[in-house]
């Protein structure tokens, strides 16, 4: 059995592996090709604290994974992440244990970041340059790259907002340290109606962009609400939206962006459209473009499942490198 910790792990990522897999994975749950029964979640309001257990299966894998994900928003005042957790990995033809990841959260931070630059770059309009990203956690940096290497040569600029003025900075010269664009911005409302994309990342439960904040033509991609209670954007702003895609519809309008709208009786089941239909083709995403959009991205199992597999992949193949050398 395969045993890595954080640093062995990040050793063998490929950034181009791991997001083709989350988008496959995607795809895959769109099209029914996932087993993943409904998120375990506990919350420690004590200590501004969540854990989620998320386990999921892609129809033809090698294996399943298990994942446990902690979120203690108070630890960066600590001199600790945010994010902690861990991977399991065992096998779909036998039961056995494959792997060990002792990630501390890594692994959900790198596929989240994945997961958003995917949604963002395919449906924001055409030739969007500017972002704005709401929140400034390691999330913050993850969202931003991932986002750059889908858009090629083409350079974005990134805007940065956050509660605290310090940590938006903090964060931009991070993004600026990687080779971005970047810059922290203090006024949220004129930031989110001057650019082309807004990602946000935060565990609010109150909204933070309203409808009239928006421009036309606007993607937003909101991935901070995962639990019951989040939200981050304004009711209106979701119900007027144009298109609303999501990973799971049941997640989207029980745990994610959208339970707020759905609570109101102003979304329903019907009006979403699953991002793996538009990472496949089979939907053809915006249509317009002063349309607005909005991807409400939950988190699925099936994305830790597929990415911890290119682990498990990527240390075999380093082994038999080895082992030929």
């Amino acid at each position: 059995m395969i045993e890595l910790d954080r640093p062995g792990i990040q050793k063998l990522v490929d950034n181009n592996a791991g997001s083709e897999a989350v988008r496959h994975a995607y795809i895959a749950q769109a099209e029914g090709r996932v087993q993943s029964p409904p998120v375990a979640w506990l919350d420690f309001k004590a200590a501004n604290g969540e854990c989620h257990v998320k386990t999921g299966y892609i129809t033809g894998s090698e294996g399943f994974a298990i994942k446990i994900a902690t979120g203690f928003y108070d630890n960066p005042e600590r001199g600790l992440a945010t994010s902690n957790g861990m991977l399991l990995v065992f096998s779909a033809q036998t039961g056995e244990p494959l792997a060990v990841l002792k990630d501390d959260g890594w692994l959900t931070d790198l596929r989240t970041g994945y997961s958003g630059a995917l949604a963002t770059h395919a449906l924001a309009r055409k030739g969007y340059r500017d972002v704005l990203i709401v929140g400034a956690g390691i999330q913050c940096l993850h969202q931003a790259q991932s986002l750059q290497r889908l858009a090629g040569e083409i350079p974005l600029t990134f805007k940065i907002w956050a509660r605290h003025s310090d940590r938006a900075k903090a964060a931009a010269d991070r993004l600026s340290a990687a080779g971005l664009e970047a810059r922290p911005v203090t006024d949220l409302q004129s930031a989110a109606g001057a650019v082309d994309a807004i990602i946000t990342i935060t565990p609010s439960k109150t909204p933070l962009i309203f409808r009239d904040w928006v421009r036309a033509g606007t993607h937003i991609t909101a991935v901070g609400a995962d639990c019951p209670g989040k939200q981050e954007l304004d009711v209106d702003l979701v119900a007027g939206a144009d298109l609303l895609i999501c990973d799971l519809a049941e997640q989207a309008l029980h745990e994610g962006e959208f339970q707020s709208a759905f609570a109101a009786g102003r979304v329903a089941e019907k009006d979403l459209v699953a991002l793996g239909h538009v990472l496949s083709g089979a939907h053809p995403g915006r249509l317009d473009d002063r349309a607005i959009t909005i991807a409400d991205l939950s988190g699925l199992a099936a994305l830790d499942a597929a990415t911890a597999l290119t682990i498990v992949q990527a240390f075999r193949q380093q082994t038999t490198q080895k082992v030929k050398s």
